[in-house]
C-alpha cells in the first residue's frame, strides 16, 4: 500500500494497470463533486468494479447485496466486510495479484472516514490467494498522516514523491514535455522542419520551472493549446521572467498561475476593462472553486443571475476543464489552482485574489434571491396528496433545475461560511415570512428533507443566539 504523494499520477498508473490487466478498481475523490467528494459510494462502487475485472467475485458479492438488501446504507465497515474483504476471502483459489487505485484521498470531506478507509484497506494484507494491493495517492495532510500512523508498519509502504531524487523526476517531465509539445508540430503554422520547435533549451527551461511539479507541465501544454493564440506566443508568455519576493516551494508554479491569469483574464485592455474583467472573474471563478457542488456553465451563470459565463470560462481552459456543451459540468482541473487563489501569500496580484468569506456571501446572497422566486405548487401538479415517488423525475428537474435545487440545499452553508451584515440577516427574516413553505415544498420534491431540518435547527439556534 502506498502513501502520501502526488495524486496527479495516479491517472497515468491506473492506464497502466489497465493495460496490464492487473487494475481492479479505481477511485478518484474530488472535493465539491456529489458522489466522489464523500465515502458514501466508495466501497459499493469499488465492488461494482471488481464484478467487471474478477467475474468469479461476481455470484458471491451478488449473494452479498441479497442477504444485505440495505448495504448500499450500512456502514463503511460492513460494506467494506461483506461487499469486498469476505468475496475475495471465499472466492475460488486464484494465484493473482490486483491493484486497487485510490486517488486524492485528502479530497474526501470526512477526516474520520478517511481515517477508516485506510484502517479497513490494511486488512487486505490477510488475503492469501488473491492478493490485493491498493495504491492510495494524497498530500500529506493531517488526517493521511494520522490515518497511516495508525497501522501496523508491515502493512504499507509510505513513498513520498519529493523524496524522489530531482533527476529522476526532471527526466520524467522532459520526455512529458516533449511528447506533448511534439503533437504541437504539426500545428498550422509551426514549421516541422529543422531546428524542431521548440527546441531541447527551451525544453529543459521548462523542466527547470516545473520545478518537479506535474501539473506545471500539464498546465502549460493546456495553455499553449489555446486555439486563440499561436503556440508560439503562449510560449513566451510562460519563459518571461519575472521575479517576485515569495520564495515558497510554489513559487514557480504561483508564477505561471499569475501569468496564465495575467495572459489570459486581462490581457493588454486598458483600465477600465482591465477593471470590469477581474471583477467579473473573481465573481464567477471565485463561486466555482468554494462552490459545494459542480454545475454545468448554464447553470452557474443562472445561479450567479448572469445572462452567460462562457467568454470568461474560454478564456481559462488551461486551468479549467470547460466543456463544449454548457449543460456539462465546469471543473478546476487540479485542488492547486484553488489554493493558489485562495491564499493572499500565493496570489500576490490582487485582481484574481478570492477572498473566500466574500465569495461565500455573494453566493448566499444569489441562492436567498433564487428562493424569493419560489411559489406553492411549483411543479404544477394541482395534487396536493401525491407522493413525491409518484412525480416524473424529469417533472421535478424542468421546474427545479440544478441552480434552484443548489440554492435550496446550500444557502445556509454559504451563509454561515460568509462575512454577513443587518442586511443579510434581514434576507433571511424576510424568507422565513414569506418563502419558507416554498422552500419546505422545494425540499420535498427533491428529497432534501433531511438536510432541511439540519438548517432549520442551526438557523434556530443562530437566530436565538442573535
Amino acid at each position: 500500500m502506498a502513501g502520501t504523494g502526488k495524486s496527479t499520477i495516479s491517472r497515468t498508473v491506473a492506464w497502466d494497470l489497465a493495460e496490464k490487466k492487473r487494475l481492479a478498481a479505481s477511485f478518484f475523490f474530488s472535493r465539491g463533486r456529489r458522489d466522489i467528494s464523500h465515502a458514501g459510494q466508495f466501497f459499493t462502487t469499488i465492488a461494482a468494479q471488481l464484478t467487471r475485472s474478477l467475474p468469479v467475485l461476481r455470484p458471491l458479492i451478488s449473494q452479498a447485496i441479497q442477504e444485505h438488501s440495505d448495504i448500499w446504507k450500512q456502514r463503511l465497515s460492513e460494506q467494506w466486510k461483506y461487499l469486498i474483504l469476505d468475496p475475495l476471502k471465499n472466492a475460488p483459489a486464484q494465484s493473482i495479484q490486483l491493484v486497487v487505485v485510490i486517488d486524492a484521498l485528502d479530497e474526501c470531506d470526512s477526516k474520520d472516514d478517511i481515517q477508516l478507509i485506510l484502517k479497513l484497506l490494511a486488512q487486505a494484507k490477510c488475503l492469501e490467494t488473491i492478493r490485493l494491493r491498493v495504491l492510495v495517492t494524497s498530500r500529506p495532510e493531517t488526517p493521511i498522516l494520522l490515518g497511516f500512523r495508525n497501522l501496523p508498519g508491515e502493512a504499507y509502504q509510505d513513498f513520498v514523491l519529493h523524496n524522489i531524487p530531482p533527476p529522476t523526476v526532471n527526466h520524467d517531465i522532459s520526455i512529458f514535455f516533449r511528447r506533448k509539445l511534439s503533437s504541437v508540430k504539426s500545428e498550422p503554422g509551426l514549421s516541422t522542419t529543422s531546428p524542431p520547435w521548440p527546441g531541447e533549451p527551451t525544453i529543459q527551461r521548462l523542466v527547470e520551472k516545473a520545478a518537479g511539479l506535474f501539473i506545471y507541465a500539464a498546465t502549460i501544454y493546456r495553455f499553449i493549446q489555446d486555439d486563440n493564440y499561436t503556440p508560439e506566443d503562449q510560449l513566451s508568455v510562460i519563459l518571461e521572467d519575472h521575479d517576485t519576493p515569495s520564495q515558497s516551494p510554489t513559487k514557480h508554479l504561483d508564477d505561471m498561475y499569475t501569468k496564465l491569469l495575467q495572459h489570459s483574464v486581462v490581457g493588454n485592455q486598458i483600465v477600465r476593462v482591465d477593471d470590469h474583467l477581474a471583477v467579473r472573474f473573481r465573481k464567477i471563478v471565485g463561486s466555482i472553486i468554494i462552490m459545494f457542488d459542480i454545475m454545468a456553465a448554464k447553470e452557474i451563470a443562472e445561479l450567479l443571475h448572469l445572462p452567460t459565463i462562457s467568454t470568461t470560462l474560454a478564456s481559462l481552459r488551461s486551468v479549467l476543464s470547460v466543456p463544449e456543451n454548457e449543460g456539462h459540468p465546469v471543473r478546476i482541473f487540479h485542488p492547486s489552482f484553488r489554493d493558489f487563489l485562495l491564499d493572499p501569500q500565493r496570489c500576490l496580484d490582487s485582481r484574481f485574489l478570492i477572498d473566500p468569506k466574500e465569495a461565500h456571501i455573494a453566493l448566499f446572497r444569489n441562492c436567498i434571491k433564487l428562493l424569493a422566486e419560489l411559489r406553492q405548487d411549483l411543479c404544477n401538479l394541482r395534487e396536493p396528496g401525491i407522493s413525491v415517488g409518484d412525480i416524473p423525475e424529469h417533472i421535478i428537474q424542468r421546474y427545479i433545475p440544478a441552480h434552484i435545487h443548489y440554492a435550496c440545499r446550500y444557502w445556509f452553508h454559504h451563509f454561515q461560511l460568509g462575512n454577513p451584515i443587518q442586511e443579510d440577516m434581514d434576507r433571511i427574516l424576510e424568507f422565513l415570512e414569506q418563502d419558507f413553505l416554498h422552500w419546505l415544498e422545494a425540499l420535498g420534491l427533491t428529497r432534501e428533507v433531511s438536510n432541511g431540518i439540519l438548517i432549520v435547527a442551526d438557523l434556530e439556534m443562530m437566530l436565538r443566539v442573535s
